[in-house]
């Protein structure tokens, strides 16, 4: 069959109408989120934002973007379920367990220089690496003077955090990230199974505060020692990520240490020549200005 150039044309036409329509439809679904609710989506990184709004269009049973922008509005379940679905928990313990153990090596000793130790795991997620940190911490007989401050957007993200209960069926593949991070115990010890679930013991979260902050809206609400934020700014575009890049050194103490992700930088952005490398390849800095 032999496509003429007319209709390639025409084709070509209703397939640009139908991009800025939808465009259209999620910076109304967006802007209304932001404007009702206070949570701010808008500098995302566009291609993976669309594909998990259309992945809720889907979920929720809905004809269009349209559609789940009225039933985001007027339904508070609705928008809860919204918010889960663009922040979708990618965690474990020990996540990357060669981050940890360089954290022992080359982070740890500085901590001990310091009276009391701060740190913020922003986007913490279910809360996996906040225990592991708290774990490694008290190893290191550090975890009295300190305290961690784990925050995120996503509360239900939140809840289970505070809770500190896991599947048992994930022990098997975290005892191996502890131990491959360092870990000198059996890393049994730090949970009771229960059924099909495990909940970390109670000493590790008493020197953790769980909170909700927008790093697209909130302010710096404290200095800290060390902030984790891990492959979290890879879903934010270029404005989005400066932004929070300067709350991050705003928030940092005078030799603080900025944890990031495997897939990020400090590199490119206003603030590189804040930083000198404490580790390239695990993206651990220290702050000099």
């Amino acid at each position: 069959m032999t496509v003429t150039k007319h209709e390639f044309d025409d084709q070509s036409t209703l397939s640009a109408g139908k991009n800025e329509l939808e465009h259209i439809e999620i910076e109304l679904l967006l802007d209304g989120v932001h404007r009702l609710y206070g949570y701010d989506f808008r500098n995302y990184a566009l291609p993976s934002l669309k594909r998990r709004i259309w992945h809720h269009v889907h979920a929720e049973n809905v004809p269009s973007i349209s559609a789940l922008q009225e039933k985001v509005l007027h339904d508070r379940a609705c928008f809860e379920r919204f918010i889960h679905s663009l922040s979708i928990p990618v965690t474990e313990m020990f996540r990357d367990p060669g981050l940890f153990l360089t954290f022992r090596q080359k982070v740890v000793p500085l901590l001990r220089t310091y009276p009391y130790i701060r740190i913020w795991h922003a986007g913490c997620s279910t809360g996996e690496e906040v225990y592991s940190m708290a774990i490694l911490l008290h190893e290191e007989g550090l975890y009295d003077k300190a305290r961690i401050y784990a925050t995120d957007i996503n509360n239900r993200s939140l809840q289970q955090a505070k809770e500190g209960v896991y599947e048992i069926s994930r022990m098997k593949q975290y005892t191996k990230n502890y131990l491959d991070a360092g870990g000198t115990r059996a890393f049994s010890e730090y949970y009771a199974a229960k059924y099909n679930s495990v909940i970390f013991q109670p000493f590790l979260r008493k020197n953790i505060i769980f909170a909700e902050h927008n790093l697209a809206t909130d302010t710096s609400f404290n200095e800290f020692n060390v902030i984790l934020c891990r492959n979290v700014m890879i879903y934010f575009n270029d404005e989005l990520r400066d932004h929070v890049h300067g709350l991050f050194h705003e928030s940092l103490s005078r030799f603080g240490v900025l944890v990031l992700g495997s897939k990020e930088s400090i590199h490119f952005t206003r603030y590189s020549d804040s930083y000198v490398p404490l580790d390239r390849v695990e993206k651990i800095y220290r702050k000099i200005k």
